[in-house]
């Protein structure tokens, strides 16, 4: 049995990933990335649900769902069609494990149901980095919600991005993410962050904004 590296503990900040098996796609449509981004909130709870498989528009509100706290704290994410990226604290022993664990299978049997699939969905076990340094910590919140742009721009962090305005245009219509909540946007998924456990490296969405763009121009 594979031993993880890197053990969890609150008080210390880490970055997740994983993708589909095979760097298949996991996510094929709206519905698909908003079932993840869903999970994202209630499968953060000390409380068990039983997820609803399928159709997520014939149930109640799921960011209603008194949850009975959290186990853990999300700084950020991004889905992008064959994996994902979150910033995590746990609030709880266990909290990050027990929270991957939920989400992983939760989706898992949303996805085989509606796409008839079998087999492991994941590339294996969740990756993680401990983010030790501050430095690290403050950059992975550029390198988690830049992680759109390759979808316009390949190959913009080897060779440096061409237009910046069309990848920032980009990044403010791009709903899986959650840049859309540091630029201030409106919406029920705001809910899903606690940034409070975080520290204050963006007191106002505009020294956010002007994050993003430095390392935008970074090649430069």
């Amino acid at each position: 049995m594979s031993v993880r590296k890197v053990s969890f503990a609150q008080g210390e900040f880490y970055h997740l990933y994983n993708r589909g098996n095979s760097k298949q796609e996991i996510f094929h449509d709206k519905e698909d990335y908003l079932r993840f981004i869903t999970l994202l909130y209630t499968c953060n709870s000390v409380n068990n649900f039983r997820i609803f498989l399928y159709n997520q528009s014939q149930v109640l509100n799921p960011y209603n769902f008194d949850r009975g706290g959290a186990i853990v704290s999300i700084g950020a994410y991004v889905l992008m069609p064959n994996h994902f990226h979150i910033l995590i604290t746990e609030e709880r022993d266990g909290g990050i494990s027990k929270f991957m664990q939920k989400i992983s299978t939760a989706y898992s049997m949303y996805y085989n149901k509606k796409y008839n699939h079998s087999g492991g969905l994941f590339e294996g076990k969740f990756k993680s980095k401990h983010l030790n340094e501050d430095r690290y910590l403050k950059y992975s919140f550029s390198y988690i919600h830049l992680n759109p742009v390759k979808l316009i721009d390949k190959h913009w962090k080897e060779k440096g991005i061409v237009n910046k305005k069309l990848a920032i245009d980009y990044l403010n219509k791009y709903e899986y993410s959650s840049y859309l909540d540091y630029i201030g946007t409106k919406r029920i998924q705001n809910s899903i962050l606690n940034i409070k456990e975080y520290p204050d490296y963006f007191p106002s969405k505009e020294s956010f904004k002007s994050e993003i763009f430095d390392w935008l121009s970074y090649r430069e």
